[in-house]
C-alpha cells in the first residue's frame, strides 16, 4: 500500500512484557489496506504505533502535558469526513438542510448540521448494515493519524500550506465557502482534510490532560462537551492544529461541524475518572443557616465596599486569563453563600474565553479566589446570566459561539439544586447559531410565574434587547418578537424589541413590563421600554435618565420591600464628564461623577431618591478591572464604568458587583442623602 505507515512497536508496560499477538485479531487487522464499503466511503488501515500528544511549544493551555500515548491495534479509518449523499443513505431528510446558511449543497461537500448523538448513530446504522464495528474515531486515534508521524504544529510543517486554508479568519458572519472533500493534498497516511474544511466529532468526552504515558485512552468518564478535532473554515489558523483540541454539548448543531469514521472494535481501555471539582464546587455547605434573615438592623443606613472578588493569579493564561475579565452575574444560593461568574480572556472576540467563578461562603468577608465555572473549549462562551428561583434551584444561562466572537450564539441552561455544588449538564433552550442568543443578567420570575431571559438582540453596540419566557419553569422557551423587523427607536413609536442593549427589565405592579437599555437614545436620553402585551410590543419614549455607553451596563430590579432599583452611570465617557446634580444632606446640590442608584415608589413614573455609590471616604485609586481600568473614588466620584449586576439577599441588604468590586448596602442607606461635602468648593 503507497504510504502506507510504519508501524512503531508499542512495548506492555505492565510487568515489562510484549503485548504484541497477545490478544484476538481485530475486525480492522482482518480487512485489506484499504477498501469501500457498502455506501461508498473509502477507508485506510492504520498500523499500531505510539506518538506524543499535544503540543507544548505554541500550544494552548490543554494540550499540556505532552505525554506518550500507545496505540495498541490497527484501525481503519475514513480517507474523508461524510459527505452529504452517504449521510442521507442514513437519513434522508437532512437533505432539507443542505444549502442552510449557504453550507454544504453538493453531494461531495462534508456534511454539517450534525450533533454528536447523530453521528454516533450514523456509525451504529452503518454497523448493523455491514455487520462491522463503526465507531467515531478517539481523540488520541485522531490526534495519531492526523499527525501521521509528525511532530510539527501541522502534518505539513510548522505552517499549513494556502491551498488548505478556507476562510483562515476571525468570522462574526457565517461566511459559506466550499466544503467539498479531497480537494487537496492527503497526508503521508492517506487521509485528507484533517486539517481543516470541518471540524470533526469524536468519541471521547472532554477533559485534561494527565502526565503520565497511556495506552489506547478513551476520554473521560463524562462531562458537558465531546471533544472535536481538526478546526474548520472560517476561524483563525491556530485552531487547525494537529494537537489542538475544541468540543461542544452532544446536541449543538451548527456549520462548523462534521464527523469521520473509524472501523474497530472500541479499545476495552477505562475511561478516566471526571476531574477534581474547582474550587467553588468544593465542600458546598447543603445546610441553611439558622440566621440567614439576620443583618444590620434594617432602619440604620448600612454599606460596605468597595471589595475586589476577581482574584486571579498575575500571568494567567489558561485557563484563567490575568489579561481581561468582565460582563458578571451574581446570585445568592441558598445556603447563604454568594455566587459570582463572570467571563474571563485574552480579547473578548477569542475563541479562548471562558466562564470563572469565585464565592463568598456564609459569614466570611472575603471572597475566594478565582477557580474555573464552565467552558466550551475554543468556543466563545460569550454573556453569563444567573438566577435564582428563591426556592431551591439557581440557573446559568450563557451564549455559546460556533466558530469564535459572540457573532453567533447558541443559549445554553443549566441549573444546580445544592447551591453551586453539583450542576445539570448544559441544555440548549434556543439551539441555533445566530443573534438574539446573548444573556443579559437580568432574570426574574413574573407574577404569573413566567422566567423572563433579556438577551441582546444582536452582536453590536446598538440595537436593542430582546426577551425570552419560560411559562413552564424553564422546560421550554419562547421569544415573541422573532421575526419581527428591526424596530425605530423613536419617542412614541412601538416595535417588537426594547430599545437599547444590555437592557434591565422588571414587571410593575399592573402586569406590564418596563426596560432600560443601552444605546438607540431617545431625546438625547437613556431610552424607557414599556410592554403591555409580555413582550410582544414595546413603546419607546425618553427617561429621566442620562444615556451610558460603552464598558457600561445599567441594573434594574424590584427590591423586597417594594421600590424599584436603578444603577447605572452619571456619564457614557471619560473625556468630558458632565456629572449630575445631586442633594446632599445639607440641602445643597453638588455636581457629581459615576455610578448612582435610584429609587422609584409608584412604579417608574418619578425618581425621587438619587445617590452616589460611593463610601465617601478620602480620594484613593481603585482598579475597576474589565473596561474600567484604575480609577479615583472620594465623595464626589464613583466608579465611571462597568459591567453590573446585583441581588438581594433574604436579610434585605443588596448586594452589587461591577467588573472588578463588590459593594453591600441597605435600603435605608439609598434612602438617605449623601453626606454633605465637607470639602471646599
Amino acid at each position: 500500500m503507497k504510504n502506507k505507515p510504519i508501524a512503531i512497536p508499542v512495548i506492555c508496560l505492565a510487568m515489562g512484557l510484549s503485548c504484541l499477538n497477545t490478544a484476538p485479531e481485530s475486525p480492522s487487522a482482518q480487512m485489506p489496506d484499504t477498501f469501500v464499503n457498502s455506501v461508498g466511503m473509502k477507508f485506510v488501515r492504520i498500523e499500531p504505533g505510539s506518538f506524543l500528544m499535544g503540543q507544548k511549544q505554541g500550544g494552548d493551555w490543554d494540550e499540556r502535558p505532552v505525554h506518550k500515548v500507545n496505540i495498541t491495534g490497527p484501525f481503519h479509518m475514513a480517507v474523508t469526513e461524510v459527505t452529504n449523499a452517504q449521510y442521507e443513505q442514513f437519513d434522508p431528510e437532512h437533505g432539507e438542510l443542505r444549502g442552510k446558511l449557504g453550507f454544504s449543497r453538493q453531494d461531495d461537500e462534508a456534511v454539517v448540521f450534525v450533533s454528536w448523538h447523530e453521528a454516533a448513530k450514523f456509525c451504529e446504522w452503518l454497523s448493523n448494515k455491514e455487520g462491522k464495528p463503526y465507531r467515531l474515531p478517539t481523540e488520541a486515534e485522531w490526534e495519531y493519524a492526523c499527525r501521521a508521524g509528525t511532530t510539527t504544529a501541522y502534518n505539513t510543517g510548522d505552517d499549513l500550506p494556502r491551498l488548505y486554508r478556507k476562510n483562515q479568519t476571525e468570522t462574526w458572519q457565517p461566511k459559506p465557502v466550499p466544503l467539498r472533500v479531497a480537494a487537496t493534498p492527503a497526508n503521508s497516511w492517506g487521509l485528507f482534510d484533517m486539517h481543516g474544511n470541518v471540524e470533526e466529532w469524536c468519541y471521547d468526552w472532554y477533559g485534561p490532560y494527565e502526565q503520565r504515558e497511556q495506552i489506547d485512552p478513551v476520554g473521560r468518564a463524562g462531562g458537558d462537551f465531546r471533544v472535536a478535532r481538526g478546526g474548520s473554515h472560517s476561524t483563525e489558523l491556530q485552531y487547525l492544529r494537529s494537537a489542538n483540541r475544541l468540543a461542544a454539548p452532544p446536541e449543538d448543531e451548527s456549520w462548523a461541524i462534521g464527523f469521520r469514521v473509524v472501523l474497530a472494535e472500541m479499545p476495552k481501555t477505562k475511561q478516566l475518572r471526571i476531574p477534581q471539582l474547582p474550587l467553588n464546587q468544593q465542600n458546598v455547605n447543603q445546610q441553611i443557616p439558622p440566621d440567614l434573615s439576620r443583618a444590620p438592623d434594617p432602619a440604620k443606613p448600612y454599606f460596605n465596599g468597595p471589595i475586589e472578588y476577581v482574584k486571579i493569579p498575575p500571568g494567567s493564561d489558561g485557563p484563567m486569563y490575568s489579561k481581561h475579565n468582565h460582563d458578571p452575574a451574581l446570585v445568592d444560593c441558598p445556603n447563604g453563600d454568594l455566587l459570582a461568574i463572570w467571563y474571563s480572556c485574552r480579547t473578548e472576540r477569542g475563541r479562548e474565553l471562558a466562564i470563572l467563578a469565585s464565592r463568598l461562603r456564609y459569614g466570611s468577608e472575603q471572597w475566594e479566589p478565582a477557580s474555573l465555572f464552565w467552558d466550551a473549549p475554543d468556543r466563545n462562551d460569550h454573556a453569563p446570566a444567573m438566577w435564582y428561583d428563591g426556592q431551591r434551584t439557581i440557573c446559568h444561562f450563557n451564549g455559546l459561539s460556533a466558530v469564535g466572537t459572540w457573532g453567533n450564539l447558541a443559549l445554553v441552561m443549566r441549573t444546580s439544586v445544592d447551591s453551586g455544588a453539583t450542576w445539570s449538564k448544559a441544555r440548549l433552550i434556543a439551539p441555533e447559531h445566530g443573534h438574539r442568543h446573548q444573556p443579559v443578567e437580568s432574570v426574574f420570575r413574573t407574577r404569573e410565574g413566567f422566567i423572563i431571559l433579556p438577551c441582546d438582540a444582536g452582536p453590536g453596540g446598538s440595537g436593542g434587547t430582546v426577551i425570552h419566557i419560560s411559562r413552564n419553569n424553564g422546560k421550554t422557551w419562547t421569544d415573541p418578537g422573532q421575526g419581527q423587523p428591526a424596530p425605530k427607536f423613536e419617542d412614541g413609536a412601538t416595535g417588537h424589541w426594547i430599545a437599547g442593549i444590555h437592557a434591565g427589565v422588571v414587571q410593575l405592579r399592573d402586569g406590564s413590563l418596563m426596560a432600560f437599555g443601552r444605546g438607540n437614545n431617545v431625546d438625547g436620553r437613556m431610552p424607557m421600554s414599556i410592554s403591555n402585551d409580555m413582550g410582544q410590543t414595546w413603546t419607546y419614549s425618553t427617561s429621566d435618565f442620562p444615556p451610558i455607553g460603552g464598558g457600561q451596563r445599567l441594573i434594574l430590579r424590584r427590591l423586597q420591600e417594594g421600590p424599584i432599583l436603578f444603577v447605572s452611570f452619571t456619564d457614557s465617557s471619560r473625556k468630558d464628564p458632565k456629572g449630575v446634580l445631586l442633594r446632599d444632606s445639607a440641602g445643597k446640590e453638588r455636581r457629581v461623577y459615576g455610578m448612582f442608584a435610584a429609587l422609584s415608589f409608584d412604579e417608574g413614573r418619578t425618581w425621587p431618591i438619587k445617590r452616589l455609590l460611593t463610601d465617601g471616604g478620602p480620594a484613593r485609586e481603585l482598579d475597576g478591572g474589565g473596561n474600567t481600568g484604575r480609577f479615583v473614588m472620594d465623595q464626589t466620584h464613583a466608579e465611571p464604568r462597568g459591567y453590573l449586576a446585583a441581588t438581594q439577599t433574604p436579610n434585605g441588604l443588596i448586594h452589587l458587583i461591577s467588573s472588578k468590586q463588590y459593594y453591600v448596602f441597605n435600603l435605608a442607606w439609598l434612602k438617605q442623602p449623601m453626606p454633605a461635602n465637607n470639602k471646599k468648593e
